[in-house]
């Protein structure tokens, strides 16, 4: 199966199909199948431990305040009763918020379910409000009523969005359940505004308004709730509904719509509130009871798929890793080889023959492994040789160039040399004034013209053929280098210490610096003055070029003070900077170090620190 003479592409697709369909397959028919439903839940946990208990146990505590709140208003409870109960009511609803808050409950539950929260907390600010109420019985008994009803119709609101069980049937019979709690509020409701009238008594007409509406809506949930059971579900209040208390229950209801007048026995509210409660405790318990194995059948479908998922997963892993392994070897052997080629191979052949050393071709080590891998080893090859070809071209046409310049500026230099001879001949001998400054004049430019050719030397990486045997002093040096500079009556000497310079570096010294004095003099206006001045430093002596120009922008100054200080290679498409690469050549030879920097004249000022290396204590004429 691991055929390492197969294609790479083929390895590719075995490497990657097996795991890749196994797991789609898997977790997509997992997914499709029971992560919905295990989602759920997990939601219908966190609900009812989070929302549901603790909102149940608030409302049942609201109920018995409501119950004890009218009563009070009606003089038929105490106030330490009802302040007792409040109590009992508040510890229930801070338990109900600090559950409803807490950070499980809402990174799980939908944002509508967090809207209903936060309206239903709202609602609860105001049970203050309604408490005041009651405590200045500035309120009817209706009207109390009503304020607690908002806050739980609110819960019972939040109730009918909690229902999530997967299972259809059952989710119908849970809202079945939940109209049946619906129901029970009314009742209770029924039971305050009863027992708020008190036995014997008689409801005013906003009461009787107000009941009439309860005992309409109760009857109608309950049609409605009990309609949609089954019979194990029904059974609990099919027992209610054949009791007798039940249907002393409804007469008494039926006797309170027709005459406003209270019968003095109102024992079977009591006996059907307690037998409701007790009702509603089995048929929550029986619903319970089948929605926990469906919830056992999920987590055993989330098990099953998990456990083919490890299995599929741990074989598609093993296959992988027997391909990859040999993929990986010839790969990481390919990727050393480009990288040994590219950062080490070529830069060195680059290298070495810019430098003009001869350099034997060596073709990189063959590659074992898939076709591709071996085509691509060969390729890499040809880019090699390619490579060692451009670069051997290259410093054979350097090499060429370099001896052109030489050649050519070495005749030059000859004739130029012998033509300078010459015209020292001719002023010896001459003494008309005109002829004469004619006779200086073309000494000037013979001399000029002496530099440049040295330029092509320079350039070509060979020495210029003028030397001195002795140190020379500085101020000879310097004034010899504006002697080779066009425009030599704008420069000024000022004076120079007493120091000199050894033989071997006076030809370069003056060259730099007359190519420092000529930039000085293009790049200023004419008639400005160029100083050139030299003073002693701790390590050496420093040759200073001034010019009042227009001054260079600062990007442009910093990279002229690199190039300065890198001593790049020549480059013969870069002709604008001749001069600069001349003056880097010169100081690397003798350790100058050149550095442009602003004027304060607002030119530029181009300083020439001279190690003392090169310097002499003894100071002859200069020949």
């Amino acid at each position: 199966m691991d055929n390492p003479g197969r294609p790479i592409r083929f390895r590719i697709t075995a490497l990657l199909l097996v795991p890749i369909v196994s797991l789609v397959a898997l977790w997509g028919f997992a997914a499709s199948l029971t992560a919905g439903d295990g989602m759920r839940l997990l939601e219908i946990t966190t609900l009812v431990d989070g929302v549901a208990t603790p909102s149940e146990r608030a409302v049942i505590e609201l109920q018995n305040e409501r119950l004890h709140s009218v009563r009070y208003l009606n003089g038929r409870s105490d106030q330490d009763t009802l302040v007792r109960q409040r109590l009992e009511s508040d510890q229930s609803l801070a338990a109900f918020r600090r559950l409803a808050r807490s950070e499980s409950v809402r990174e799980t539950i939908s944002a509508d379910m967090q809207i209903r929260l936060t309206t239903l907390f709202s609602e609860l600010d105001q049970l203050p409000a309604a408490r005041a109420l009651v405590d200045s019985r500035s309120a009817d008994t209706v009207r109390v009523i009503r304020s607690y009803n908002r806050i739980i119709d609110l819960t019972f609101e939040m109730y009918d969005r909690m229902i999530l069980v997967p299972e259809s049937s059952i989710y119908q019979q849970a809202r079945s359940v939940t109209a049946l709690g619906q129901m029970k509020e009314i009742l209770a409701r029924e039971r305050a505004l009863l027992s708020a009238a008190g036995s014997g008594g008689s409801l005013s007409e906003a009461e009787h308004a107000e009941f009439t509406e309860m005992v309409a809506t109760r009857r109608l949930v309950y049609r409605q709730a009990m309609a949609k059971l089954d019979a194990e579900l029904r059974a609990p209040y099919d027992k209610l509904g054949g009791s007798a208390h039940y249907r002393h229950f409804l007469d008494l209801e039926t006797e309170v719509l027709a005459s406003r007048a209270l019968p003095v026995d109102l024992s079977p509210v009591e006996q059907v509130w307690v037998a409701v409660e007790r009702g509603q405790v089995q048929v929550v318990d029986l619903l319970v009871a089948r929605v926990t194995p469906a919830a056992i059948g999920i987590f055993v479908q989330i098990a099953v798929a998990g456990g083919l998922g490890l299995i599929l997963l741990v074989v598609s892993v093993v296959l992988a890793f027997r391909f990859s392994k040999r993929l990986a070897a010839e790969l990481g052997e390919l990727r050393d080889v480009a990288i040994q080629l590219a950062e080490v191979r070529l830069p060195q052949l680059v290298e070495r023959l810019r430098k003009g050393q001869d350099v034997p071709e060596e073709p990189l080590p063959r590659l074992e492994g898939t076709p591709e891998i071996r085509d691509i080893g060969r390729a890499l090859d040809t880019v090699r040789h390619t490579a060692y070809e451009a670069a051997a071209d290259q410093s054979r046409l350097r090499r060429g160039v370099s001896q052109v310049f030489v050649s050519l500026a070495r005749r030059n230099q000859s004739l130029l040399h012998r033509q300078l001879t010459q015209l020292e001949s001719m002023q010896r001998q001459e003494e008309q004034p005109e002829t004469l400054a004619d006779l200086y004049r073309l000494d000037h430019l013979t001399t000029r013209m002496r530099r440049h050719a040295e330029n092509l030397i320079i350039l070509s990486g060979a020495a210029p053929g003028r030397g001195w045997r002795r140190p020379v002093p500085v101020v000879d040096v310097l004034r010899a280098a504006v002697a080779e500079v066009e425009d030599y009556a704008r420069v000024r000497v000022l004076p120079a210490p007493q120091v000199s310079l050894a033989g071997s570096a006076v030809a370069d010294v003056i060259h730099l610096i007359a190519e420092l004095v000529e930039n000085a003099t293009v790049f200023s206006p004419p008639q400005t003055r160029v100083v050139v001045r030299a003073e002693p430093t701790a390590t050496g002596l420093a040759v200073e070029v001034e010019d009042r120009g227009l001054g260079i922008p600062d990007a442009e100054l910093a990279g002229l003070n690199r190039r300065l200080a890198e001593h790049p290679e020549f480059d013969l498409a870069d002709s604008d900077r001749l001069g600069l690469f001349v003056v880097a050549v010169l100081a690397s030879r003798h350790g100058v170090q050149v550095t442009l920097r602003h004027s304060p004249y607002g030119g530029i000022s181009a300083i020439a620190l001279i190690p003392a290396a090169v310097l002499a204590e003894e100071a002859p004429a200069l020949p």
